[in-house]
């Protein structure tokens, strides 16, 4: 779910602010940063100031030179209104977050050593330090980020993620961190705060939004000098046109050199240039993607290998009962009850699971008293083993070499039956706990990593792509298969250390491929710091959402998908509309070059195919049109051309065909028009 809804370009929370930012955007010191348009307001300038003379002389150009100046400022305009437009979606979009911030107020522990004493003073959020423990209590606001060292609670995250179901947050695993602005719903945490007051993952996320630390990328940049270098080349061969106009004694005014370098310099691709980078960060968002680096999401669109964290990533990340198998003479049900009489006292994710599936599948309930006598056993590191001794029963639940000695047995003298569901369980991928009552053998309890539901049908479309799926987790390798096969991955690296990961990262980029790593674990931060990629999940820890240069705030781990459609479309757009505004150019010779040198050189009337009216409504037709082609496309540099999933090749056979001839064609048909609207209207 994305956490916002799209915002219309006509909206008035977006329309007026970017008109007002456009015009903001005109000052010469931050339009200098893209040549293209800075040069065409410097020509805005020297027709303006040609016009103030032309007006006070009285000249008969005066009305050409004004009309020509005043779409070249319509032409800047228009390309700093694109670039305001994208920024006023980010900034629409950081408000609502800004009025999630409001003045929260933190429970400071006094005695944050003693577990038992929750005795706090209420202090300002702004005035907590990095190491303070905090209460956090039902309907509390989480005052900053942190780690929980201690309580389970459930936490609405939706101001983050836009996801209405909270989640689990408990101490220690991949599942402990916090953020600032969530809402604890459900008992409480404590809460060791990480970050200072300012730097909070949503003050970031504020600050990215509204693109105050957005950088250039290197495809912008190496765009920006080709740019820069159309533009000398066309200042160059204007130069070169008025020496010839001079020789041949063909009258062009500077005016109409200054409106002739703005058409043939590419101020299309000039003018949305910012907007198409600020768009795809702004698409990311709408995804529910915090991107911290621009030329992460351009990597993206060139991404061949995905590396996955299985726990928390491709899994959900605990170990969840699936099925009870008893020995034989024991019933199902009988092993259920056990299992889950067993498991009352047992707090862990698993624990949990046993008894939910054993109130699911048969229909049992918690007893809401244990009888007088009643003896919980908690489970514990060093006895592997949970349980519980009531009317004279004993029962235990637990690892299964802990269990077969809790009964006097070992695997030798086991059940037959006993011991080949251990090992079915085994080679599946999964987990066996075994039960026993007294010293009987009950059965024996499935745990296993579940898969998150339709992740192999994303897989299946990533492979499409062209982008192979690894999966990497410490387990051993026949519980790595099994899950390898369940999700379908290409491959897997199984007993995985952070090292081992680091490692394969760079042997594959030294090969010459891109890598792209989802994780959520503090172990997965070397390996996030290190890919082209790395995408953080918004339900890891801190560590991993800091080494990433993305964070999914949905938590899911084939996100990659929607990240590299976006990061091939920011590509395809600004490589589609370069095509389009280059192709411009040789219709704009068609439409000027003969118009003006076709009194001095009648041959070139061969050239005149638009047929214009003179040489001074071609002139006016084609500034006009310079100007309005911007506005015209800049609903599609905000949108991005759409990606589908084919070759290169016939990637840029489409890109030729649809902006390379389309860029031929529709300015012959829209200079003509304007030129017919000019001589109707009398401009000219």
């Amino acid at each position: 779910m994305s956490t916002q809804a799209k915002i219309s370009i006509l909206s008035p929370a977006i329309f007026l602010p970017a008109l007002r930012d456009a015009v903001i955007k005109l000052d010469p010191r931050q339009l200098i940063r893209n040549p293209v348009i800075f040069v065409t307001e410097v020509v805005a300038v020297l027709v303006t100031v040609i016009f103030v003379q032309d007006a006070f002389s009285a000249a008969a150009e005066m009305r050409f030179s004004g009309q020509i100046a005043l779409w070249l400022w319509f032409t800047v305009l228009f390309a700093t209104f694109a670039e305001a437009v994208a920024e006023g979606r980010g900034k629409a979009q950081a408000e609502s977050l800004k009025r999630g911030k409001s003045d929260l107020v933190a429970k400071k522990l006094r005695f944050p050593s003693d577990a038992n004493n929750r005795a706090f003073e209420s202090i300002p959020a702004t005035s907590l330090k990095i190491g303070d423990i905090i209460l956090v209590e039902v309907n509390d606001l989480m005052p900053g980020d942190g780690e929980v060292i201690e309580g389970v609670a459930s936490v609405n995250e939706s101001a983050i993620t836009g996801e209405s179901a909270p989640v689990i947050r408990e101490a220690g695993g991949d599942r402990s961190a916090v953020t600032g602005g969530t809402q604890v719903i459900s008992d409480w945490l404590k809460v060791r705060i990480t970050t200072k007051p300012g730097e909070t993952f949503v003050d970031r996320m504020i600050a990215l939004i509204e693109g105050a630390k957005r950088q250039k990328t290197p495809n912008e940049i190496a765009l920006s000098i080709l740019l820069s270098g159309l533009t000398l080349v066309f200042l160059i061969a204007v130069v070169t046109l008025y020496g010839l106009a001079a020789y041949s004694g063909t009258d062009l005014s500077v005016a109409v050199l200054a409106a002739l370098l703005v058409t043939l310099i590419p101020t299309t691709i000039g003018g949305l240039l910012s907007a198409i980078g600020i768009a795809g960060m702004d698409r990311l968002i709408r995804f529910n993607v915090i991107a911290t680096s621009g030329r992460a999401v351009e990597a993206a669109g060139d991404v061949d290998t995905l590396l996955l964290d299985k726990t928390g990533t491709i899994t959900f990340g605990n170990r969840m009962a699936s099925e009870f198998l008893p020995v034989a003479g024991v019933t199902e049900k009988y092993l259920a009850e056990a299992v889950l009489l067993a498991s009352l006292s047992d707090e862990t994710a698993e624990g949990r699971s046993i008894v939910a599936l054993a109130k699911s599948d048969f229909s049992l309930s918690v007893p809401k008293i244990l009888p007088n006598g009643t003896t919980s056993i908690a489970f514990s590191a060093q006895t592997r083993i949970s349980g519980i001794d009531i009317e004279g029963r004993r029962i235990r639940k637990g690892a299964v070499d802990a269990v077969l000695k809790f009964v006097g047995l070992d695997k030798t003298t086991a059940a037959a039956d006993f011991n080949k569901a251990v090992d079915a369980i085994a080679r599946s991928g999964g987990t066996p706990l075994a039960v026993a009552e007294a010293d009987r053998l009950l059965g024996v309890v499935h745990l296993k990593d579940v898969v998150k539901p339709g992740i192999k049908e994303r897989f299946a479309a990533l492979r499409a792509m062209g982008i192979r799926t690894v999966m990497v987790t410490g387990d051993n390798p026949v519980t790595a298969a099994a899950i390898a096969s369940e999700a379908g991955v290409d491959d897997f690296i199984a007993e995985a250390t952070p090292e081992q990961k680091l490692d394969y990262i760079r042997k594959e980029q030294v090969g010459g491929r891109l890598i792209a790593m989802c994780g959520d674990g503090t172990n997965d931060a070397p390996a996030l710091a290190q890919a082209d990629v790395g995408v953080a999940m918004q339900s890891g820890t801190q560590a991993a959402r800091e080494a990433g240069n993305m964070v999914d705030l949905d938590s899911s781990p084939t996100k990659l998908i929607e990240i590299v459609e976006i990061g091939k479309q920011i590509l395809m757009t600004r490589g589609s509309l370069t095509t389009f505004s280059i192709a411009n150019d040789v219709a704009k010779y068609f439409a000027i070059i003969p118009a003006l040198f076709l009194v001095t050189y009648p041959e070139l009337g061969a050239l005149n195919i638009m047929g214009l009216a003179s040489p001074q409504s071609a002139i006016l037709s084609a500034v006009i049109f310079n100007a309005l082609i911007i506005v015209a496309l800049i609903p599609l540099a905000l949108r991005g051309v759409k990606y589908r999933p084919v070759g290169a090749a016939a990637l840029l056979s489409r890109n030729l065909l649809v902006y390379g001839l389309g860029g031929l064609i529709a300015p012959f048909i829209g200079i003509k028009l304007v030129d017919m609207a000019v001589t109707a209207l009398g401009l000219i």
